[in-house]
């Protein structure tokens, strides 16, 4: 299920639950995928509540248990993507907040597979950049924070790439 508290530009439901179907099957990941868009204090108040932060994140994961997406027919999770640095992302990156979406739920989706970036010495980021290009999708989210942070700062296995041309026409 897709519930848009937000909308953005380009995206409709229908199109948005048939990319999460296609991405979850990439992915290997069996079981119902939900996803909410909404506003940045409504990221806020999960970031805070769940992962003790208290300010505004892209893309929130919330597994649905440690059986829930093995079984047939099953939940596997839930993703909440915040509309409004979805959007600024969009714009600095070059490519439709729609596009933007579709980045940022194949990063949750991942992460409801199991997969971790912060601890899988590159692992979900070679995952994610295959996934992306079999999905027709501009540069994945742990690629482009790769090519922001310092050198030394990125994960083992991660190699820093620049944006091609053709990645920011893309529309």
């Amino acid at each position: 299920m897709v519930i848009l508290e937000k909308r953005i530009a380009g995206l409709r439901e229908e199109a948005l639950q048939r990319f999460v179907l296609r991405a979850r099957r990439a992915a290997g990941l069996n079981g119902a995928v939900n996803v909410l868009i909404t506003s940045s204090a409504r990221m806020r108040t999960l970031n805070r509540e769940f992962r003790g932060r208290n300010k505004p994140t892209d893309v929130l994961s919330f597994p649905a248990g440690e059986k829930g997406g093995h079984k047939s027919g099953a939940s596997a999770g839930e993703i909440a993507i915040c509309a409004e640095i979805a959007r600024q992302n969009a714009s600095r990156l070059g490519h439709s907040p729609a596009q933007e979406i579709y980045v940022l739920a194949l990063h949750g989706i991942l992460h409801l597979a199991g997969l971790d970036h912060e601890r899988d010495n590159g692992d979900m980021a070679r995952v994610e950049t295959r996934l992306r290009q079999k999905l027709k999708l501009p540069t994945a989210l742990i690629e482009r924070s790769a090519m922001e942070r310092p050198k030394a700062a990125l994960p083992k296995g991660v190699r820093r790439v620049k944006a091609s041309p053709r990645t920011r026409r893309r529309a």
